[in-house]
C-alpha cells in the first residue's frame, strides 16, 4: 500500500534529513557565491565584459525557477528520495560540463542543465522536511535548514577568489563532484514516501518556463552594454504573451501544476511582493560588490573574496539573534528595521573607495550581511504564517518558484542598474548603480510599514 507523504502526522524534525537537505543546499549556493567572485577572471577568459556574467548567472537561477514546479509533481509521483537522487545526479553531471566549457554560450547552456538539477533537489528537500513537521516546528526547521546554507555563501566568495587568481576558474565547478557522491551515499535518509498523484500540467508549464526564459534573456541583453534593442524588446513581448497565458492557464485548468491560491492570503502575498523587490535587490549588490572591487578598484578576486565573504559573515553571525527578534518583536518591525537597513547600507557602499579603510569596508559589508539574512529569514518564514497543512505543499511549491526568479533576477538586476547607471551619464557608474538599487529597496519597505502589527503572529506565540 502506497503511504501519502500529504497524509502522514507531522512530528518533530527529523535532523539526518534536514542535515542532509542542508548539505544540498550548500553544494547548490557554493559555486553561485563563488562564480560570482571569479566572474571577472571568467569574463576574460571568455573575452566578454564582466557585466556579461550576469547571464550565466541569472540563467542557472531562472532556470530553477522555471523547474520548481515539476518538482512537487515529482515527489507525488516518483517519491522523495528517488526525485532527489535524480536531482543530485544530474546537477553534479552538469557541474562537471560547467568546468569543461569552452565558450560563454557553452557555459550558459550547462548552467540551464544544473539549474534543472538545482529546481528538483532543495526545494524538494524543503517540501520533505516541512510536510513532515508540526507548525510550532516551522521556525525550528526553517532556522535549521539556513544555517548550512549561510555557510557556502561565507566560504564561496573566498574559495572563488582563491581559484581564480591561484588556479583556475573551472575548479569552482569541479568541486560539486564530490560533494554530489557524499549526497548520493547519505540518500536514503530522504522519506521515500509518494502523494496523490496529479496530471502533469503541460501547458501551464511550458508557458511559465517560456514567460521566465523570455523574461531573463530580455533582461540580460538590456543589461549588456551594445546590445540589440530589437532582440531586448522581441524578448519581452514573448514574455508578455507567454506571461498571459501562463496565468491564465494557471487559473483555468483543472489541475494547473502551479496553483495561485496561496496568493489571497495577505501574508503570503507581503512576503513575494516587496520580498521579491527585495530579494533582486540584495542580490544585485552581492552581483555588483565584487565587480566593484576588481574592475573598479583593481583588487585581485581573491582580496575581492576575502573582503565580500564579510557580507556572508554577518549574514551568518545575525541568525542565532533573528528568531529571538521576530518573537519579541513581531514580523511586521522585524522586516522593515532589516529593509531600512539594507537601504542605508547599500547606499553607504555607493560612497566607497579604493582607499577608503579596509577596516570600514568590511564593517560596512558585515552590516549589510546581517540585514539581508534578516530580511530574508522575515521573509521566508512569514509566507507560511496563515497557510493551512492542506494547502502547504502547493504554498512551499509556489513560494520556491517564486523566490528564485526574483533571486535569479538579482545579477540582471545588478547589470541593468549599471546599465542605468551609464545611460544617465553618472561619472561613477558603480556608485549610480548602487543609488539605483538603494532606491529600488524603498518599495519594499513602504509594503512593510502598511502591514498590521499582528502579521505573522501565529508563528511567535
Amino acid at each position: 500500500m502506497r503511504i501519502s507523504a500529504r497524509s502522514r502526522e507531522p512530528g518533530a524534525l527529523s535532523r539526518p534529513t534536514a542535515l542532509l537537505v542542508a548539505g544540498a543546499m550548500f553544494m547548490e549556493l557554493l559555486d553561485g557565491t563563488a562564480l560570482t567572485t571569479a566572474a571577472p577572471r571568467v569574463a576574460s577568459a571568455f573575452g566578454v565584459s564582466s557585466v556579461a556574467m550576469a547571464v550565466p548567472i541569472s540563467a542557472y537561477l531562472v532556470t530553477v525557477a522555471a523547474f520548481i514546479p515539476v518538482g512537487g509533481w515529482a515527489v507525488d509521483r516518483f517519491g522523495g528520495r528517488r526525485t532527489f537522487a535524480v536531482a543530485v545526479i544530474l546537477f553534479t553531471a552538469a557541474s562537471a560540463v560547467c568546468a569543461l566549457a569552452p565558450s560563454l554560450a557553452a557555459l550558459n547552456a550547462a548552467r540551464v542543465a544544473q539549474g534543472v538539477g538545482g529546481a528538483l533537489m532543495v526545494p524538494v528537500g524543503r517540501l520533505v522536511v516541512l510536510r513532515g513537521v508540526r507548525r510550532e516546528e516551522v521556525i525550528r526547521a526553517v532556522a535549521f535548514l539556513t544555517w548550512p546554507a549561510l555557510a557556502a555563501p561565507l566560504l564561496g566568495p573566498v574559495v572563488g577568489g582563491l581559484l581564480a587568481t591561484y588556479a583556475s576558474w573551472r575548479w569552482i565547478f569541479l568541486l560539486n563532484v564530490p560533494l554530489g557522491a557524499i549526497a548520493l551515499c547519505l540518500v536514503r535518509a530522504i522519506p521515500a514516501e509518494r502523494g496523490p498523484v496529479r496530471r502533469l500540467d503541460v501547458r501551464g508549464w511550458w508557458s511559465s518556463a517560456a514567460c521566465l526564459g523570455s523574461l531573463t534573456a530580455a533582461a540580460s541583453i538590456v543589461a549588456i552594454p551594445g546590445s540589440d534593442p530589437v532582440a531586448a524588446a522581441g524578448c519581452l513581448l514573448v514574455a508578455i504573451v507567454t506571461g498571459t497565458l501562463a496565468v491564465r492557464r494557471l487559473r483555468t485548468a483543472a489541475e494547473p501544476l502551479l496553483r495561485l491560491d496561496a496568493l489571497r492570503i495577505r501574508s503570503f502575498r507581503f512576503a513575494h511582493a516587496g520580498g521579491s523587490v527585495f530579494r533582486i535587490s540584495i542580490n544585485a549588490v552581492a552581483f555588483l560588490v565584487p565587480l566593484l572591487f576588481v574592475d573598479a578598484f583593481g583588487w585581485t578576486p581573491a582580496r575581492a573574496g576575502e573582503a565580500l565573504a564579510a557580507l556572508f559573515a554577518g549574514n551568518l553571525g545575525i541568525k542565532p539573534a533573528t528568531t529571538p527578534l521576530l518573537r519579541r518583536l513581531g514580523f511586521r518591525t522585524v522586516v522593515l528595521g532589516a529593509v531600512l537597513g539594507s537601504v542605508v547600507t547599500t547606499a553607504l557602499i555607493a560612497a566607497l573607495r579604493s582607499d577608503t579603510p579596509i577596516v570600514l569596508t568590511v564593517a560596512l559589508l558585515v552590516a549589510s550581511g546581517a540585514f539581508r539574512s534578516i530580511g530574508f529569514t522575515g521573509y521566508n518564514t512569514v509566507a507560511f504564517a496563515d497557510v493551512d497543512a492542506a494547502e502547504l505543499a502547493d504554498a512551499n511549491t509556489l513560494s520556491s518558484a517564486i523566490q528564485q526568479l526574483a533571486i535569479g533576477l538579482g545579477a540582471a538586476g545588478g547589470a541593468l542598474a549599471l546599465r542605468f547607471s551609464l545611460a544617465l551619464g553618472v561619472r561613477d557608474d558603480y556608485q549610480g548603480a548602487f543609488i539605483v538599487v538603494a532606491a529600488a529597496l524603498l518599495i519594499p519597505a513602504v509594503e512593510a510599514s502598511l502591514l498590521p502589527r499582528d502579521v505573522g503572529s501565529t508563528l511567535t506565540a
